[in-house]
């Protein structure tokens, strides 16, 4: 079933009943670029670490090739941007639901900027000297709509959105019973205001027409992110195919963007799918690996077709056709996904056939396919196989390669040549001035590293020693940005904290019956103002001081708080825990 923007509202109660009664689900994305800079393999490197593969890409890419290739396909780009369905993320939606909610508040008197005290209803509005004449003018229409005993509505000429403001915030105190306000907008967009006369009874009915229509326009700007969210929440098995870029672009389109720490990448994705499973990985691993020779999607597909797999048989709902693999449509998403999903229907059956007796089928909630949960294939790594998101990763020993910097205009034949004398090599270019070399044994490396003390245009040193210097510049790097933050944050906070002080040491001493606002200050005060501080502190009593101290704690662990992806966690686990230890017939290997 295709589902698009104009039929996405009207079919998606059939969408949360698929996702209530499915096993498992399979996904597959199709992507407009994967990677931003020259090329592929400048910024993939059979070397990396896991963190490296995962850090995050915030940009929007349309690469070439990506594009080139999704088009032979018969890829429809404007099926894309006609018909495609929106989507906001946590964020997005939160500050969407925070401005409707602003806008209602505005509308009914007691905006932040409207007035000093929700209680000040009866306050006037400061208008701008330049906008005192045109608000003045539309009073004056209003009057002459209540005056009237045949018009009974007012259509205000388009304004700026400034004016709107003013006129919504002025009307709300000077006429608080007796007329609706609602802005709408022409064919051509334009803005405008019409003004009704209303009983009490009527105006409220209004006012809930128009909160269910913001209602209903907010979640239509959520839109897709409701599907993902109803699949995350129900905590069941996602699979895909070589699937880690599709998690990646997955929970930062749809939750919150990707963290640039590898294990707060993890605890966010478990967090989001608490179980996910790679058929490229299942494929990879024993006691798949010696019976499988090609693991990419479509050779897949027709080798589970045969002996000694047992394909399963689809049976669509219907009214709901189903893909043919007899016609292959590779490289669309919904189909794509679907033989994702029968490969893993065959490779989850034929570990059935090891158990005694022997069982046909095999359940996604089955213990034998839980060594395979959360292990995400790593494309074009040598040594890792898979990112681990439930613990750490593999550290493999790469006592046989070295880390090689040389002048920019080499090429692959120089670092041939220059390591002509060591049988065969592998190399794994990291920029255009340095890349991993991998020697066939490794007591190779010392005399490689030898060669290269007196050489004046290249540099060779160990693996261990380029891991061991790339960690510590980047902990130098992190102490200096952690130093310098909490710097500035210590003396803003303590600029904030002695101005709460002042104003409670104030407030105190003179008895105040208002409470007086304390504005923004820089980080460095004035002379006058630090003499100021330096002389009312001494007044400052103990209680005042532990009540700064109290401040400056609360504020910096309030914004401790914010940074962390608690409430998410919260929002987004879903009800019950997975099941218990996992089986022990199969395992992934620690080394392949």
């Amino acid at each position: 079933m295709e589902i698009i923007r104009s039929n996405f509202k009207s079919n998606l109660q059939k969408v949360y009943q698929a996702i209530e009664e499915a096993d498992f689900f399979a996904i597959d994305g199709e992507f407009s670029g994967i990677s931003d800079g020259p090329s592929v393999t400048a910024l993939t490197n059979g070397f990396d670490t896991p963190e490296e593969r995962s850090s995050p890409d915030v940009k929007f890419v349309c690469q070439s090739s990506s594009i080139d290739f999704l088009a032979s396909q018969g890829f429809d780009f404007n099926k894309v941007f006609r018909n495609g369905i929106p989507y906001l993320n946590q964020e997005e939606e939160r500050q969407l639901r925070e401005q409707y909610d602003e806008k209602r508040l505005q509308s009914n008197g007691a905006g932040t900027l409207s007035y000093v005290s929700p209680n000040a209803s009866k306050c006037p509005v400061t208008i701008p000297e330049d906008q005192k004449k045109f608000i003045d003018q539309v009073v004056e229409k209003i009057e002459d709509l209540l005056q009237s005993e045949e018009n009974k509505n007012l259509d205000l000429e388009p304004c700026t959105g400034f004016q709107r403001k003013l006129i919504y915030q002025t009307l709300s105190w000077k006429y608080p019973k007796g007329i609706h306000v609602e802005t709408l907008e022409t064919e051509k967009k334009e803005r405008y205001i019409v003004i009704s006369k209303v009983d009490e009874e009527e105006r409220k009915r209004r006012e809930q027409q128009k909160h269910a229509k913001e209602q209903e326009e907010l979640n239509d700007a959520v839109g897709f992110s409701r599907v993902i969210h109803a699949i995350a929440n129900s905590g069941k098995l996602v699979i895909g195919h070589n699937m880690l870029l599709d998690v990646m672009h997955t929970v930062h389109q749809f939750y919150c963007p990707l963290p640039a720490d590898l294990n707060e990448f993890k605890e966010m994705t478990t967090c989001v799918f608490p179980r996910l499973l790679d058929t490229k990985l299942m494929a990879s691993t024993q006691p798949f690996k010696d019976i499988i020779n090609n693991t990419s999607l479509a050779e897949l597909e027709k080798r589970l077709k045969e002996t000694p797999f047992n394909p399963p048989k689809v049976e669509s709902a219907e009214g709901f056709p189903s893909y043919d693999t007899a016609t292959e449509q590779l490289h669309e998403a919904g189909y794509d996904a679907y033989i994702t999903g029968l490969c893993f229907l065959s490779m989850a059956n034929y570990l059935g056939s090891f158990l005694s007796p022997p069982k046909i089928h095999v359940s996604a909630r089955s213990k034998l396919i839980e060594p395979f949960f959360n292990k995400l294939f790593l494309m074009r790594v040598m040594d890792i196989p898979y990112l681990n998101l439930e613990g750490p990763d593999l550290q493999p020993k790469r006592d046989h390669v070295l880390h090689v910097t040389f002048p920019k205009e080499w090429k692959t034949s120089d670092l041939y040549q220059l390591f002509s004398a060591f049988g065969n090599i592998q190399i794994s270019w990291i920029d255009d001035t340095s890349a991993f070399v991998s020697l066939s044994q490794p007591e190779q490396v010392q005399i490689a590293v030898n060669t290269s003390k007196y050489a004046e245009s290249y540099r060779i040193q160990t693996y261990a020693d380029y891991v061991g210097k790339k960690h510590e510049e980047k902990q130098i790097k992190r102490k200096w940005t952690e130093d310098s933050w909490k710097e500035v944050e210590r003396k803003r906070l303590n600029t904030q904290c002695i101005s709460y002080a002042l104003q409670n040491h104030y407030h105190h001493a003179n008895s105040l019956t208002s409470t007086s606002t304390v504005g923004k200050r820089n980080l460095s005060p004035s002379p006058a103002e630090a003499d100021l501080e330096t002389r009312i502190s001494g007044e400052i009593s103990d209680t005042e001081l532990e009540q700064t101290e109290s401040c400056a704690e609360s504020l910096s662990e309030g914004r401790k708080k914010a940074k962390k992806l608690k409430r998410m966690k919260k929002e987004l686990s879903p009800a019950g825990g997975l099941p218990g230890s996992p089986a022990k017939l199969f395992e992934v290997p620690d080394t392949w």
